[in-house]
């Protein structure tokens, strides 16, 4: 018949609890990761954003200054 280690088994049913505990250490530091993550696109949405307003402004003064540039020494 089969017999059953009892010293065996639980060295086998300790080795289990460690590795689910290691799994859920890891899944938390995984959704930490994903939030950071999501933080990081965002702020580079963000970003991007900021980039078009700014040359938007810089176009707009630099055609502002042309023009009075041109006014002005057309005069």
């Amino acid at each position: 018949m089969f017999e059953i280690d009892p010293v065996k088994y639980g060295v086998l049913w300790q080795k289990v609890e460690s590795y689910e505990s290691k799994f859920d250490e890891m899944s938390k530091k995984i959704d930490k990761m994903e939030a950071s993550i999501e933080e990081l696109v965002g702020l580079a949405n963000k970003s991007r954003g900021g980039i078009w307003m700014g040359m938007g402004f810089i176009s707009a003064i630099s055609s502002v200054v042309g023009f009075i540039g041109h006014y002005l020494s057309s005069k």
